[in-house]
């Protein structure tokens, strides 16, 4: 019999057996509580138990670990922060922008040495990343990034022109890319789930299906409720991320947006041929609404993004929409003309949380008592796991390079409440779609 969340990807139906941990019963004390079983709450009780092993650490899930984006997105482990860097730096200058970059490449590094170190079963490729113009405008505005990436003593990113990507993977749409081998990709549910197991062997109490319903700040303890008992911490973690909107210190630092995926059935080596791909790049192109697809470990195509859907109050119904499958379906052959008739084995969506200024936070929650993470954009395979070790750290009051590194601590503007935040954020997603339409237009120039 089919578990319930296995309807919510393919990864997650798809990744083996998997045990859940059973909910909590009755009341529990311990020193720090992580609530929400992501990549960011597992990896804050991994690197709580790895510095401190005496601590108490319990990680509270509503649904099953993975169960929001940490098991359903494309598996990218990338560089990308927020929307993009030239946005970054208009908002929070250079110096800060460096910062940004310098912290995903850490990000990017630190899922590669976990894996390794814990020999995490997750199909983990470094593959490299190619970001590709498939117009004039995208050609500048591409280049444009990378000419800001050497301006800001960045390395490791180069533009490639139109013959050099297509020898890589063969679009007769593309015009040039952005180049950079530091990338990966992975099964995000067999990751999430690995880190579950390694921060288990750590001594983390991990429990599923238990939602809290009430956090209450004491003097000096934390109580947080569930449906079947209390837990009293000294400590707590939010890391809750796109499910935010139930807490009411975290609700209007975020939004939820919903993306979607369709999936094929694995292509035979004479789909593939006339493609290339034998470099296995994970591949965005530089739409606001960006699309983003790869190759699984199966030889499966993934196609992600092109539009999204956003949601009314505290509504998180929205994993469906045909329309948006279906214009992914059609992208795919746009984009391979080859694949004609290619099946599609699965489609699935999810929420990804979005500030209002479309950048990641984290840090303290009213005291040092507190910590939170939320905004991955839709980036946040690698950025997750960072922010999991610089949530430790800040609870633990050590000091990294990465805790005094933006965005650690930075200020969150929040989005104003309903309805005019729905207001506001279908106002956003109306200007994005209509810059992507200009920089589509046929005929568009590069100056």
């Amino acid at each position: 019999m089919a578990k319930d969340y296995e309807t919510k990807s393919f990864w997650l139906a798809n990744s083996g057996p998997y045990q859940e941990s059973p909910p909590l019963a009755g009341d529990l004390k311990c020193d720090v509580a992580v609530v929400g079983g992501g990549f960011a709450g597992v990896a804050t009780a991994y690197f709580l138990k790895k510095a401190e092993p005496s601590l108490d650490v319990a990680v509270l899930e509503s649904e099953v670990i993975g169960f929001g984006a940490s098991g359903r997105n494309a598996g990218f482990a990338m560089t990308t922060f927020g929307l993009m860097m030239s946005l970054t730096k208009a908002m929070f200058g250079p110096e800060k922008t460096r910062q940004s970059h310098r912290y995903m490449e850490r990000a990017v590094d630190l899922v590669g040495e976990l894996v390794a170190e814990h020999n995490l079963d997750c199909e983990y490729e470094r593959t490299g990343f190619l970001r590709v113009a498939t117009t004039p405008a995208y050609i500048k505005r591409i280049r444009g990034e990378v000419e800001l990436v050497r301006s800001l003593r960045l390395k490791d990113i180069e533009w490639i022109d139109a013959e050099a990507t297509r020898a890589r993977v063969n679009s007769p749409l593309y015009l040039g890319a952005w180049w950079e081998p530091r990338c990966a990709l992975l099964n995000p549910a067999k990751l999430v789930r690995e880190m579950k197991r390694v921060a288990m062997q750590f001594g983390t109490q991990v429990y599923e299906r238990t939602p809290v319903t009430e956090i209450q700040r004491l003097d000096h303890t934390f109580r947080l409720k569930t449906p079947k008992g209390c837990i009293t911490a000294e400590q707590i973690a939010l890391t809750t991320n796109a499910y935010s909107l139930s807490i009411p210190q975290l609700r209007r630092k975020q939004v939820p947006v919903w993306t979607y995926i369709v999936l094929t059935e694995p292509l035979k080596p004479k789909q593939l041929a006339p493609i290339g791909w034998k470099g296995r790049e994970g591949i965005e192109d530089y739409r606001n609404l960006v699309h983003y697809y790869r190759l699984t470990a199966e030889n499966r195509l993934l196609m992600g993004g092109r539009d999204i859907t956003l949601t009314f109050g505290h509504n998180m119904d929205k994993d469906f929409d045909e329309r948006i499958f279906d214009e992914l379906e059609r992208d795919i052959i746009e984009l391979f003309p080859s694949l004609k008739g290619v099946k599609i084995a699965d489609r699935w969506g999810g929420p990804v949380s979005v500030p209002i200024d479309m950048t990641p936070a984290l840090g303290y929650l009213g005291d040092h008592r507190a910590v939170y993470s939320l905004g991955c954009m839709g980036h946040g395979v690698s950025l997750m796991h960072l922010n999991g070790q610089v949530l430790a750290d800040l609870l633990l009051e050590r000091k990294t390079e990465w805790t005094d590194s933006f965005p650690v601590g930075r200020r969150v503007i929040p989005w104003p409440p309903e309805p005019i935040r729905y207001v506001v954020s279908h106002a956003i997603l109306g200007y994005l779609h209509a810059e992507d339409a200009w920089a589509e237009c046929k005929g568009l120039g590069v100056s």
